[in-house]
């Protein structure tokens, strides 16, 4: 896409500092970090979100994420580590490029990630589920 930022960081046209490159993802600093040793990591290919890339696609950059996730946390120093991915502007989605976010976290850092509980109805569940199942085919 002529006007993504991500697109553009990967045809070369806008700079960033990169951690890992291979023929499907690209993995860089992030230039406004959430804390130190913000990392994203892209597919190539431009995907808007997670439901338009292909199974084999979101296998391979998958693949990436053990060994990926305890460097960042490991070079950052960090107690813990963030592993984030959203879908759509109403799930917090800023870049409409697909791409997942490792943020090295500490305890007391001032960042929350946290929803309001409540208790589920057991019948809603199992309707959720199974209108799940039918889209997957299951």
């Amino acid at each position: 896409m002529a006007d993504c930022i991500f697109c553009k960081i990967v045809a070369g046209e806008v700079p960033c500092t990169k951690v890992l490159e291979d023929p499907v993802c690209l993995v860089f600093m992030d230039i406004s970090p959430i804390s130190p040793g913000h990392t994203l990591l892209i597919p190539k290919k431009h995907y808007e979100s997670m439901m338009e890339m292909p199974a084999g696609d979101a296998a391979h950059m998958g693949g990436h994420l053990p060994a990926l996730a305890a460097a960042v946390k490991a070079a950052a120093g960090a107690e813990a580590l963030n592993v984030l991915q959203n879908n759509g502007r109403a799930a917090g989605q800023a870049v409409a490029h697909l791409h997942i976010h490792l943020i090295p976290r500490w305890a007391g850092d001032g960042l929350g990630f946290r929803w309001p509980a409540k208790a589920a109805d057991p019948a809603a569940l199992a309707r959720q589920a199974e209108a799940i199942r039918q889209r997957l085919g299951a």
